[in-house]
């Protein structure tokens, strides 16, 4: 039985409980950057002058085993849908539109969980204007409809969609450097949104994009590098880290940091050296060679050795996530689900999501979760890959064609653990483990372009 003071208490608590405010959703930052690859970063060796990046790494979570698709137009289809990209037939760069119209993108579940939307940068998943950002979700839409563009008149590939910078919708001319005008645009919605409202920003740069054009300011941060095609490609990147710092510097002015999670992720690996024209761009941008070897990791990228499927990652959010790093496999497609439930987002309908929810990784409150399967279309389904546990499988469906090229075995087995490089093929030596395999990617890869059916 419960005397007069309990009851008092009782009653004191329940007062205190419902005046007390509930835990607003936190506000979420998401940079992505384009062909940075795995040596390309502080963290990973490299002497780029980066150092926002950089603090950003110390002082967050380093996902070591981040995994994206081999080329942008994949990636960015995973990452704001929950999906493999192969499930929509997205394999490649592209300019249709990526999604049926249907679809519940990320953007579009936060909005209807009341945040306010917005993305300043590259699109590339439907260029045509009446397909971009808007039209998924996004409150606010700014950048380049199709791919990476020429770093001050803003051009994309000749043909049809080389005008495509656009605000909302509408194609305009701007002035400036692109890397300038995307953060520049991140900044003010910041500072002009609707207070009240939590928001998802999401910056998808060109850089490190061919082609590279760079003031003088960055080709002498980097004056350490000898190699003038690194020292382009390093100043692109300097470039990109201090606007990143300028978008960071306006979520401090505006006292959000506390209340916000930044992720900071690349759409695939690097390419190997290329022509900085990256053609067939308007202009000329030289005659310099550019690109980056991923090592210790093997391949580039459009290809689904570990240099093109695995790239830097970095989840900050100071008091949530502890600094360190974390080994455990996660996808792009992870971030939808894992977004939607911080933010109390309950999308109607089954959006038959491969991702998972890996908040409980990132706080380590799960620090050895159960092995799961990391798949990967390659371009044109010409090869596939699948990671469990330690184990990867390469499915090579198709001859690339090339004259004279050598072609790699139709099946390929790696143990990361052992061989994080990928030198060793142990497809004849585990016959079991092949199998078993095998058996795996003919399930995860049976619903491949099952989303066209809604189109």
């Amino acid at each position: 039985m419960i005397n007069s003071a309990a009851r008092l208490l009782l009653l004191f608590v329940f007062l205190v409980a419902v005046s007390l405010p509930a835990v607003p959703p936190p506000n979420i930052v998401l940079f992505l950057a384009d062909d940075l690859g795995w040596a390309d970063v502080p963290w990973h060796g490299s002497t780029y002058k980066l150092p926002h990046l950089d603090r950003l790494a110390r002082e967050g979570a380093r996902l070591e085993a981040h995994y994206v698709h081999p080329m942008c137009s994949p990636t960015r289809a995973a990452l704001l849908s929950g999906r493999y990209a192969s499930r929509f037939g997205v394999t490649a760069a592209q300019n249709q539109r990526a999604y049926p119209w249907p679809t519940v993108s990320l953007a579009g579940a936060l909005k209807a969980a009341g945040y306010a939307t917005a993305l300043t940068g590259k699109w590339h998943l439907g260029s045509k204007p009446e397909e971009g950002p808007q039209k998924f979700g996004f409150d606010h839409g700014y950048g380049s409809l199709a791919g990476g563009v020429t770093p001050f008149t803003h051009r994309y590939k000749e043909g049809p969609f080389s005008v495509t910078w656009h605000r909302n919708g509408q194609l305009i001319e701007e002035e400036g450097h692109v890397t300038d005008l995307i953060a520049r645009e991140a900044v003010r919605w910041i500072e002009q949104r609707e207070a009240a409202k939590p928001f998802f920003l999401y910056v998808p740069f060109t850089a490190i994009h061919v082609p590279i054009a760079e003031p003088e300011k960055w080709l002498n941060a980097n004056a350490h590098l000898a190699d003038p095609a690194q020292r382009l490609r390093a100043a692109c990147a300097s470039h990109m880290d201090d606007t990143i710092g300028q978008v960071l510097a306006a979520l401090d002015r505006k006292n959000l940091r506390a209340n916000t999670l930044v992720l900071f992720l690349s759409d695939n690996g690097a390419h190997g050296p290329q022509a900085n024209q990256g053609g067939p761009y308007p202009g000329d941008f030289g005659a310099l060679r550019v690109g980056n070897d991923n090592l210790p990791l093997r391949g580039h990228k459009s290809g689904v050795y570990e240099g093109g499927i695995r790239t830097p990652g970095v989840a900050h959010w100071p008091g949530k996530i502890a600094p360190g790093e974390i080994h455990a496999p996660l996808h792009a497609v992870d971030w939808m689900p894992t977004l939607c439930a911080l933010a109390g987002a309950k999308p109607a309908g089954d959006l038959k999501w491969d991702g998972a929810n890996i908040w409980p990784v990132l706080t380590r409150a799960e620090k050895s979760p159960a092995p799961r399967a990391i798949y990967s279309a390659g371009t044109g389904f010409r090869s596939a890959a699948l990671r469990h546990g330690d184990w990867k499988l390469i499915v090579n469906r198709a001859a690339d064609g090339k004259k004279g090229a050598k072609q790699p075995p139709a099946e390929e087995l790696f143990n990361l653990a052992a061989d994080p490089g990928e030198a060793k093929n142990l497809a004849a030596e585990k016959p079991d483990v092949l199998a078993e395999m095998k058996r795996r990617l003919t399930e995860i890869s049976a619903r491949d372009k099952d989303a066209l059916a809604n189109d």
